[in-house]
């Protein structure tokens, strides 16, 4: 095992928790700054628990930034970007590669607090580590190697264009529950890389790995005001994306909300990122190996328990193959390890919270009202904690809202396709087009698939490997505009021309 394993347990991560993370604090300016009182909640308590998705119990209190403390962090960022934007290239991919350098030094503290608050297994919370570091890497490597100034030609010769770029300003970053360290990463990174300073809203469901970032921001001698952390909930959001002194809003999370914001952001013209839902399709051909198949459908739905946007929850299986693949998905699924995810062995571990449980209770109700042919699963376990059967429903009609609408949990919907034509027909019939999987012994023929699938990231045969120089985004009801890549980098800066007379 993986030395880098067997020193994360639930101890490590408790003392991290009392010893590292600073809670009752929004990071502003460069310093953790008490918050002195925060919205009473239903129960009368002036504080926001955090709890543990494995058993349920609360780990941590704390409490949750005001609209007062949008208007201190925007004004810190708004003072810090007359000098950060004027940073040279080097000087920004140098603090870039340092928050990545500190990331590894307390790369087991990240994880522990991940598997804690988030519920997560250990090896997909070192995923999501790693993940983060490779991205804050990949961008103080991208804007190192950005040309300053580029000569356009022109068809007059008498003049010369030249471009060069410049951040888009003061940056609101509000990122999900679901990939802690990760999504922060992809935003935050091509954010400070570009020159932009930031107010960061972590979810407040998990705080933790967040939370701690601010402490390595100070390490490593960030000016202040760069970033801002404010851990907050829906009333925090809403300050930030409506706030005068924003230039633009990055938001990941659900359709929903993602409306709100793009209302709210449309009032001073704000630029604005939207990585929103998914109901992807995962085709399986067929000449697919099955074993194969199993374990890539497992994969792109089961991985952190079904909670992701590019989740591969609607299932198309060739029908001459169908009976085949459902027994042997049966039994795969049988198989996988559902435990808390500080258990090394777990495959599989709780949902996120009490909330996103009853969000997939309802769906299983659904399921069981509209007698939907169940494979596998449907139902909540009887343990402590959050946990949900890995589940599979099949000949799911098209106008059942568990076909059609996003579960985020562990839920897999199928239907049989009789060729290519009606499988790309079926993959489309959606109003998402975030991403979607082809598993096939041809490989021309599934690449001549997935270029007629209306989605922005696809997989061949492969696992939802996700790269920093791949950009990320989807069509339709998924969002607008990409994160990572060179389009992510793109995302926070905007492109000037200068005209000059001929040398």
């Amino acid at each position: 095992m993986n030395n880098k394993f067997e020193s994360i347990t639930r101890d490590l991560a408790k003392e991290t928790l009392n010893k590292e993370v600073v809670l009752d604090s929004a990071y502003i300016d460069g310093n953790w700054e008490v918050i002195e009182s925060s919205s009473i909640s239903h129960n009368g308590i002036d504080k926001h628990a955090l709890y543990d998705p494995s058993t349920g119990d609360v780990i941590a209190t704390t409490r949750l930034c005001t609209k007062a403390h949008v208007d201190a962090a925007a004004n810190a960022a708004s003072q810090a970007i007359l000098s950060w934007s004027q940073t040279t290239v080097s000087e920004r991919a140098s603090y870039l590669n340092a928050i990545a350098d500190a990331m590894e030094q307390k790369f087991n503290q990240l994880v522990g607090l991940s598997v804690l608050n988030n519920g997560k297994p250990i090896a997909e919370a070192k995923m999501d580590a790693d993940d983060a570091i490779a991205c804050y890497r990949y961008y103080a490597n991208l804007i190192a190697a950005q040309t300053t100034w580029t000569e356009v030609s022109t068809d007059e010769s008498s003049v010369r264009l030249l471009k060069t770029f410049a951040p888009v300003g003061i940056c609101a970053l509000i990122v999900p529950w679901n990939f802690p360290m990760v999504t922060t990463s992809w935003k935050l990174a091509a954010a400070l890389a570009a020159g932009c300073t930031v107010i960061l809203k972590p979810s407040e469901v998990t705080l933790l790995p967040e939370l701690l970032l601010g402490n390595i921001l100070s390490a490593i001698g960030l000016p202040k005001g760069v970033v801002n952390i404010l851990p907050g909930a829906a009333e925090v959001g809403a300050a930030m994306t409506s706030h005068p002194l924003i230039d633009k809003v990055s938001f990941t999370g659900s359709n929903g909300v993602g409306e709100k914001v793009m209302a709210q952001a449309a009032k001073d013209v704000k630029d604005i990122s939207l990585e929103l839902g998914g109901k992807s399709a995962i085709v399986i051909r067929a000449d697919a190996d099955l074993d194969m198949a199993c374990d890539i459908i497992s994969g792109g739905i089961f991985t952190n328990a079904g909670q992701m946007c590019s989740a591969t929850s609607r299932l198309l299986v060739h029908h001459d193959i169908a009976d085949a693949l459902y027994q042997k998905l049966k039994e795969y699924t049988q198989n996988i390890h559902i435990s808390a995810g500080f258990d090394p062995n777990t495959q599989m571990g709780p949902l996120v919270s009490q909330q996103q449980l009853n969000q997939v209770h309802k769906y299983f109700n659904i399921a069981t009202e509209e007698k939907l042919d169940c494979l596998i699963g449907g139902q909540i376990l009887d343990r402590s904690g959050y946990f949900a059967s890995p589940t599979i429903y099949t000949n799911v009609p098209m106008d059942s809202c568990l076909w059609t609408e996003e579960i985020f949990g562990p839920v897999l919907v199928s239907r049989t396709f009789k060729d290519d034509a009606e499988a790309i027909q079926l993959a489309n019939n959606s109003k998402f087009g975030l991403a979607a999987t082809v598993v096939s012994a041809d490989e021309k023929a599934a690449l001549e698939m997935v270029l007629q699938i209306k989605a922005g990231h696809l997989w061949i045969n492969e696992q939802q490997i996700l790269f920093a120089q791949a950009g990320w985004g989807g069509f339709k009801q998924s969002g607008i505009g990409r994160e990572l890549g060179e389009d992510g980098l793109s995302a926070y800066q905007k492109s000037k021309h200068v005209i000059l007379p001929s040398q």
